[in-house]
């Protein structure tokens, strides 16, 4: 395998090294990007939110805020916390919180998972653009060189045609695969975000004004 990968790098020419650059970043990014959405942000989202809603109605909020805090880096307890922080506020006041939180997070979600798809593409087009540099190479072989060296070059710019097509979608392909299945399950905690946020405000909101005030001042302020 390795004397494929260095064989493939020597005859592909110089436009392989810019491929190989980008794999190198693809993989990056993937690797960033997988262990932030599928581990740091994400959680059980319906089990962490039928917890959140058991202890709201039981008025603990106090309790509910610290279950948040023993995930502090999932996206979901985050934007519940900020709505948890508000609780015996008006409506308008707990939604403020929860959609300040909300377009904080996304950005963060977002983060460099759309270079996937440049990348994929970028990478493809690169691969074109050898196969066009060896096919010239090709011709040039059957047109101006001497007979002696016809096969030599012919031979290379058929390598450069083949070996930088193939190096362009072995790294097109996994890059978007890569970025298909980060951006769902990216999307399914936006998802997640926007249903338990919205179920919480309406969970805050039924609760009594006096009620909720007297036990967030008592427990949260």
């Amino acid at each position: 395998m390795t004397n494929i990968i260095v064989t493939s790098m020597r005859d592909g020419g110089s436009v392989m090294y810019v491929i190989a650059g980008f794999s190198a970043l693809s993989l990056a990014i993937v690797l960033d990007r997988g262990f932030f959405i599928m581990f740091r942000y994400n959680i059980n989202g319906p089990a962490f939110m039928n917890k959140i809603q058991k202890l709201v109605e039981a008025r603990n909020f106090e309790r509910a805020i610290q279950l948040c805090n023993a995930a502090p880096h999932a996206a979901l307890s985050q934007v519940l916390k900020a709505g948890l922080l508000k609780a015996g506020r008006d409506q308008r006041e707990i939604q403020n919180a929860v959609d300040e939180s909300a377009l904080e997070l996304l950005p963060k979600l977002q983060k460099r998972t759309p270079h996937l798809l440049v990348i994929a593409n970028v990478s493809t087009l690169l691969g074109l653009l050898g196969t066009i540099f060896g096919i010239i190479i090709a011709f040039k072989a059957v047109g101006e060189v001497e007979a002696s060296m016809k096969q030599k070059v012919l031979t290379r710019g058929i390598a450069i045609a083949l070996y930088t097509t193939a190096f362009g979608l072995v790294v097109a392909i996994p890059t978007l695969v890569a970025h298909a299945v980060i951006e769902a399950k990216m999307i399914k905690i936006i998802d997640e975000i926007d249903e338990f946020s919205v179920k919480l405000i309406n969970l805050l909101v039924s609760i009594h004004p006096d009620d909720a005030g007297k036990r967030s001042k008592g427990k949260i302020e």
